[in-house]
């Protein structure tokens, strides 16, 4: 029996003991005596129904004691709706506190806007109390005596708060920071006037605005180093002489190759002119047969005929001999 007692007393110990860890589990009494000595009025209901609406009682009351020890008015309402929209309630704090601190205007609603757009609050605020040194990469331009030139900048920004939601990040600020060091070069007129005063890039770099519509305001563009690359002028004009050769030497065999094809459409008209001309030469022999025949030629008058060929060929076998001694 007294066993039975000893059990039934334990287990209303354990009993007790479980039923105390569940109530300080949804009613945080340490939480709320913790947010009373620092002046946050947040009553014990208020921390028993967070866990009801899926919010961390832990994250709401160290954010207002925050908050509160740095002389800020902080709705719970808007802590929890803010967590629950998915921001991060800690980050929107220090934030605020930091703001607060270094004088800058920062409103909860401006703060939780940010956060929610995927940003880091706390950390932009720091960036405008400590610019940030972005190192561009190597831009390579040409200037107008064709002297490619390698630069690096460092460019100076902080962050600029009010566009934070909607503005443009680092890679734009890059990609127009390199624009204006390629437009600036290009619009020198030596390569050597740039080397000299490398700041007239930065001059005229900043007077673009380049951070218009950014989340970032330009502070300043240092340039940090310049190379000389390729003498890309010089290269454009051999490609161009290479070129003009090749057209030229095309242009050239097109003219050749119908110089030849009319050459051998020459030869080919004279192999024709000596094929009448032997068609001819063998119709004589008939023409003088045809001629005997019909009384029109006498025998006198062919022997005059071959007097006259045997005469011709004659002269023409010794001008042949004295051309092959002239060669000779």
């Amino acid at each position: 029996m007294e066993q039975i007692q000893g059990l039934g007393v334990f287990g209303l110990i354990i009993g007790i003991f479980i039923l105390m860890v569940i109530l300080l589990y949804y009613v945080p009494v340490g939480l709320w005596f913790s947010a009373l000595v620092s002046d946050v009025r947040i009553s014990l209901i208020q921390l028993f129904l967070m866990r009801f609406r899926k919010v961390p009682p832990s994250v709401i009351v160290r954010a207002m004691i925050e908050g509160t020890k740095a002389g800020l008015v902080l709705n719970r309402d808007e802590l929890e709706a803010h967590y629950l929209a998915g921001g991060h309630v800690e980050k929107v704090v220090h934030a605020l506190v930091s703001a607060q601190k270094a004088n800058i205007e920062l409103s909860f609603k401006m703060a939780t806007a940010i956060d929610l757009a995927g940003r880091d609050v706390f950390q932009a605020v720091q960036m405008s109390v400590n610019p940030k040194v972005i190192d561009t990469p190597p831009v390579a331009a040409v200037a107008k005596d064709g002297i490619q030139l390698i630069c690096k900048a460092r460019v100076t920004v902080r962050a600029n708060i009010k566009q934070l939601v909607g503005g443009a990040g680092e890679e734009t600020v890059l990609a127009r920071v390199g624009e204006g060091i390629v437009s600036s070069i290009g619009s020198s007129h030596t390569h050597k006037a740039v080397l000299e005063n490398p700041d007239s890039i930065s001059k005229v770099v900043l007077g673009k605005g380049l951070d218009a519509g950014t989340a970032f305001e330009i502070l300043s563009i240092d340039i940090a180093d310049i190379d000389i690359g390729k003498n890309i002028g010089a290269g454009l004009q051999m490609d161009q002489a290479e070129a003009d050769k090749n057209i030229a030497q095309a242009k050239a065999e097109e003219r050749r190759a119908m110089a030849v094809a009319l050459e051998q459409e020459m030869k080919a008209k004279a192999q024709e002119a000596r094929a009448k001309v032997i068609d001819a030469e063998a119709q004589i022999p008939m023409a003088i047969a045809e001629a005997f025949r019909s009384g029109n030629l006498g025998i006198m008058d062919y022997m005059k005929y071959k007097n006259i060929m045997a005469d011709t060929s004659m002269r023409e076998s010794i001008s042949a001999e004295e051309q092959n001694k002239k060669k000779k």
